[in-house]
Order: C-alpha cells, then sequence, then structure tokens
C-alpha cells in the first residue's frame, strides 16, 4: 500500500470512498433496504428483501470472522462491545429508529441511494437525521443522554456471543466460530427458503455484494488504518452518526480534517448518482403533500436520536455491529424491527 498512498490516513480515506461509491451503486441496482423487506412482509406477505437481509448478514457475519482469523483485527475496540450498556436505551433507541424509518419511508443509508438518484425527500430527512443524532451526542441533549445512560446501565457477565461462550471455558477461536457458524446456518436456511430471492440475481448478489462490503470496511479501518502512534477508529458501513458528522464537515472544513465516514457517506451519494445516470434511472421527485413532508421531518428527527441511542441503524447493527456478534447489536437490531412493524401497524392508514 505505501507504494499507491501517501500515509495510512490517505489510504483509509481513498479506500473509503471507494466502498460508499460501491455500496451506493449496489444499493441503488438491487434496492436493498430492511424498511421495504419489512413492509413488504406487512403490506403483501412479501419476504424477499427480508431474505435478502438475512443473506447480507450472513455474509458479513462470516467474512468479518475470516477477517479477525487472518488478521488479528480486535472488534471489542469498536463501540458496538460495551460489558454494561443501557440496555433500556437500546430497546427505546432502536424502537425510535424504526418508527421513523417507517414515517420517512426509508432508513439513513436507503435515504443516501435515493439521494443520489434524485429524490429530494431523502435531502430533507438525512438533514434532519443528521441534525437531531448531533444534538444527542454532542449538542443539547448529550448531557441528558449520558445522564440516562449512566442510571440504566445493566452490566453484562461479557460484550458479545463468542466471548460468553469463552466464560464456559471454550477456546477465543472455538467459541468465536462455533457462534459464527451455527448463526450464519441458520440465517441462510432462513435466506434459502426464498424461490424469489434465488431466482432473482439482484437480490441474492446484491445481497452478498454488501455483505462482502461490510468486511471491506472492517479490514479498511482495521488493517490499513493500523498505525502505532495513530490508529484510524475501527469501524464499518454506518450511517446515522457519519452523516452528522459531513454536515459538520461541510461547515467546519476549514477547521477539522476528513474522516473516513464522512468519505464513505459522500461515496454512497456519488455510487448511487452514477449508477442512476448510466441506467437512466436518474430522476427528480419531491413532496406530494405537507402531510408527507411532515412525516418525514418527524420520521428523520427519530431516526437520529434513536440511532444514537441503539448505537446505530439497519447497517451499523443490523449489518457491521451483528457481524461482530455483539450483545448491543442483537437488542438493538429486533428493536429497530419492532419499531418499523408497530409504524406500519399505527400509521400506514394515514
Amino acid at each position: 500500500m505505501d507504494a499507491f498512498f501517501n500515509d495510512h490516513e490517505q489510504a483509509v480515506l481513498i479506500l473509503g470512498a471507494l466502498l460508499g461509491i460501491a455500496y451506493g451503486a449496489i444499493g441503488q441496482w438491487s434496492r436493498f433496504c430492511l424498511y421495504r423487506g419489512i413492509e413488504q412482509r406487512f403490506t403483501r406477505s412479501d419476504t424477499g428483501k427480508l431474505h435478502s437481509f438475512a443473506l447480507a448478514m450472513a455474509c458479513a457475519l462470516l467474512l468479518s470472522q475470516v477477517l479477525v482469523e487472518l488478521t488479528g483485527i480486535q472488534f471489542n475496540q469498536t463501540h458496538y462491545f460495551q460489558s454494561n450498556p443501557s440496555i433500556p436505551l437500546l430497546i427505546v433507541g432502536g424502537l425510535m429508529f424504526g418508527i421513523g424509518m417507517q414515517l420517512a419511508n426509508a432508513c439513513g443509508a436507503r435515504s443516501l441511494v435515493l439521494l443520489g438518484s434524485g429524490n429530494l425527500r431523502s435531502l430533507l430527512v438525512l438533514l434532519c437525521i443528521g441534525l437531531s443524532a448531533y444534538m444527542m451526542m454532542s449538542g443539547v441533549f448529550a448531557n441528558l443522554r449520558i445522564g440516562l445512560e449512566n442510571l440504566t446501565r445493566v452490566p453484562l457477565p461479557s460484550a458479545s456471543v463468542p466471548e460468553a461462550l469463552t466464560i464456559m471455558g471454550l477456546s477465543s477461536s472455538v467459541s468465536r466460530w462455533s457462534a459464527s457458524l451455527v448463526i450464519a446456518a441458520g440465517l441462510l436456511m432462513y435466506a434459502s427458503r426464498s424461490e424469489h430471492l434465488r431466482t432473482t440475481p439482484r437480490n441474492w448478489l446484491g445481497a452478498a455484494i454488501i455483505g462482502v462490503l461490510i468486511s471491506a470496511g472492517w479490514w479498511i479501518t482495521g488493517v490499513i488504518g493500523a498505525d502505532d502512534f495513530d490508529p484510524v477508529r475501527l469501524s464499518s458501513l454506518t450511517f446515522v452518526a457519519p452523516i452528522g458528522e459531513s454536515l459538520q464537515y461541510l461547515m467546519l472544513a476549514s477547521g477539522m480534517s476528513l474522516s473516513f465516514a464522512s468519505v464513505v457517506v459522500l461515496g454512497v451519494i456519488l455510487g448511487s448518482f452514477g449508477r442512476a445516470l448510466l441506467s437512466r434511472e436518474f430522476q427528480w421527485q419531491a413532496y406530494d403533500s405537507v402531510g408527507q413532508m411532515q412525516r418525514g421531518i418527524v420520521g428523520g428527527i427519530l431516526m437520529g436520536i434513536g440511532g444514537v441511542l441503539s448505537l446505530g441503524c439497519t447497517l451499523g447493527q443490523g449489518l457491521s455491529g451483528f457481524s461482530t456478534l455483539a450483545f448491543t447489536s442483537l437488542i438493538a437490531l429486533p428493536s429497530i424491527i419492532c419499531g418499523a412493524y408497530i409504524s406500519l401497524r399505527v400509521f400506514k392508514s394515514y
């Protein structure tokens, strides 16, 4: 890598941008979206998109664990690994994110892809996500969040499924692979039940590639970004805090540096834009009514706040966090799905 880049930070930024471009293009082509799967299951009993997401989860899990085996990166360095998380806030945040996702008709990742395709509704949603996320992280609600977290923390004997198995006497490698293989096998069995998934390359190939991209994100930050004196924070694809960070960079670029998260966000928009142009699918779209705009605003705010409380979004917790088998992800993801389902039941008719 030294022959191509000046330093590890430049390498991370360039590769991060390429990662975002790849996700944007694949997301625009495959229409990959957890919320769309939940909605189709609710309205039409069509589980194709849910099976697609399960396939992506299995691919991300297996490839990320292979990466751990080959490179020795430590997922306990990520924010998903917490031995005393605020479980109530994880659940509440997940529910809020799921409800917001339904109101806005897309999650943060899908909103970035839609923006690249000309959907101006997504621009407003993304602005609301970024603003409300940073209000919770370091803005006017930060002290409230920290206080609630400290009041509701629940000590756990371990931060992940493999760590829990090591307490039972298994070695680290055996614990990691036994958990990974069993869970991945269950996901693959569920995914294989969908004939529509098996016969539609757009769904199964798109899901598989996105699983690869999750592990690529870990490789970029954990291997290429490794440095004894100035390591890049270990992370992969996630889109709540990074959207807020990107907005902050747009306003304060002269006083801060680009980050992996920001270039991924930009890359997603560019990748989706490029693929939409090539396929002649780019089309300007806007809100049809004031009510629709109101739902988008409320949905974006709920996703920003909920994403911070639950430590991630459908990509951050559903794929990146899940690929580490952290307990926080196993709590947050079902909460997000439950929130979207409840919101569909309550608001779909309006």
